[in-house]
């Protein structure tokens, strides 16, 4: 049977894909490698009775212009408030930082109260610029008529609407380090260290790495708004949508290779077992280099074309440690109270600092930055009646360890997440039930991420806009024609958001008009 698209990938991006291009009257094949739809969003069932809603737990922040463009309100997508996140801290109480920065009355000094309203007065401003930046395509870089012209025209405007000062101060800001820029405005080490860390966590960098910045400002002023069941939700609206659009899916299926006629044009994939499935346009969600240096056959790009892809940096750097508890998770600088969301580092940026140093030698760090969720709290369904999960991200932990990943060094990585718990978490030992420890190398192996890379490519400011994943494949189509690229390495993504699946539909759709 032929198709008019196949989508390799079943997580939000290709289920996204799949979405659009069924909406607009195309005969769509979904194909998932895992048993499970989802990819790093799909809900995880690590110990009998006890799941996490996914590796990248980062709440599902979709954009409410992707969510429209795709449709899925009726299909049960409810967007939800950002729970507050607890700055946990050795020696003292800790902040609850929320995004509002009404809701921080008592929580920080005077001084850095305001300097966090002005923070979030800053970001605000910048989201409309954002929001249209990440919900588009990138600006070509050959315009071909009038109407690409008038594409980086209006790109320019959008950013010169924000006024002279605020232009003025966004270039000033966006190439600094993370760390710099922090430290211009909070007087508190414990807040610079907990709002730096998202900026470099699972990445080749630390606070002090130049162009660092820029992540900060695309996290901070994105479009996302936490979806209700964090990412297991959006990736269960975006099934409903597929299948009532009339997207087959087949899970379980590993494809080998995608297939090109005597022309170069694609004709289809093959899978694993020899099965073979026709269709002349592909989206492919998976990372960049699978996809054109993996599932294409060698020799079949041109040299230059492979050098663009063989240098797109995919280095892992954050480890995932998943725990069932028998009770819930306690804080002893907040007894009795209940955190959904929870920062550890050292307390300093020049801590998160060392721990980046670490990778650079091939080593882990002693004293890893924790990003913990504690799922549970929102819905009590991931574990038995009275008990919780926990779902860590780590850094930073390096793809290629020093002697490898071996299960003492797995052991070691668990027992230094516990120990920069333990202060903080005084009774979490006892209530241990089971654990998991992924570490980058696992990640690569059970979710086919190259060298480990959450986000399908580091972000940095070589590899973003044009340049994501590389420039002849800048705007979702690549040079092999017929193949689409729409996962976290093109423009878009990084997390979980399915806007780049979304556009790279809807260059497909452009194409053949």
């Amino acid at each position: 049977m032929s198709y008019d698209a196949i989508v390799l990938g079943g997580g939000p991006n290709g289920l996204a894909a799949a979405v659009r291009l069924a909406g607009a009257g195309r005969q769509v094949l979904l194909l998932e490698r895992r048993a499970t739809l989802g990819g790093l969003s799909g809900a995880v069932e690590f110990h009998p009775g006890y799941r996490v809603p996914g590796i990248l737990h980062d709440d599902g922040l979709l954009s409410p212009t992707v969510a429209a463009r795709l449709g899925l309100e009726p299909h049960g997508l409810a967007f939800v408030d950002a729970p507050p996140v607890f700055l946990a801290e050795e020696n003292g109480p800790g902040v609850l930082l929320s995004r509002d920065p009404a809701r921080n009355e008592g929580e920080l000094s005077a001084g850095d109260a305001a300097a966090y309203a002005s923070y979030r007065a800053f970001m605000s401003r910048l989201a409309p610029l954002v929001e249209r930046l990440m919900t588009s395509p990138p600006p070509p870089l050959s315009p071909a008529g009038a109407g690409e012209y008038w594409e980086i025209v209006k790109q320019g405007l959008g950013v010169w609407r924000l006024g002279r000062a605020e232009t003025l101060e966004l270039l000033r800001v966006a190439p600094m380090c993370v760390a710099d820029f922090l430290q211009e405005r909070f007087a508190s080490p414990l807040v610079v260290e907990a709002l730096a860390a998202p900026a470099v966590l699972g990445t080749w960098a630390g606070p002090w790495s130049a162009g660092t910045n820029t992540n900060l400002i695309l996290a901070e002023a994105a479009p996302g708004r936490p979806v209700a069941g964090g990412p297991a939700g959006l990736v269960a609206a975006l099934e409903r949508a597929a299948r009532a659009a009339g997207v087959e899916i087949r899970t379980g299926c590993e494809v080998t290779r995608i297939r090109l006629g005597g022309d170069g044009r694609v004709e289809g994939v093959a899978l694993e077992g020899g099965e073979t499935i026709a269709a002349a346009r592909l989206v492919a969600t998976c990372d960049p280099k699978r996809a054109l240096l993996d599932l294409l056959e060698p020799g079949a790009l041109p040299i230059r074309i492979e050098e663009e892809f063989r240098r797109i940096r995919m280095r892992g750097t954050a480890a995932k440690i998943h725990l069932a508890l028998s009770g819930p998770l306690e804080l002893a600088a907040r007894p009795g109270e209940r955190f959904a969301a929870i920062r550890v580092g050292g307390g300093h940026v020049d801590d998160l600092e060392r721990a980046f140093d670490a990778v650079k030698y091939r080593h882990r760090s002693t004293r890893p930055q924790l990003e913990i969720r504690v799922p549970t709290l929102a819905d009590p369904s991931l574990a038995p009646a009275g008990h919780h999960v926990v779902s860590i991200l780590a850094g930073y932990a390096p793809f290629e360890l020093e002697g490898g990943w071996s299960g003492a060094a797995r052991a070691a990585l668990f027992d230094a997440v516990l120990a920069a718990l333990a202060p903080h978490a005084p009774t979490l030992a006892s209530r241990i039930v089971a654990s998991q420890t992924l570490s980058p190398v696992d990640l690569a192996r059970e979710y086919a991420l190259t060298g480990g890379q959450l986000h399908h490519g580091e972000p940095a400011l070589d590899q973003l806009l044009v340049m994501r994943p590389a420039p002849c494949a800048a705007r979702y189509a690549t040079p092999v024609p017929g193949l689409f690229l729409g996962g976290s390495g093109s423009h878009g993504g990084g997390g979980v958001n399915a806007a780049p699946g979304l556009l790279a539909a809807e260059a497909l759709l452009a194409a053949q008009r």
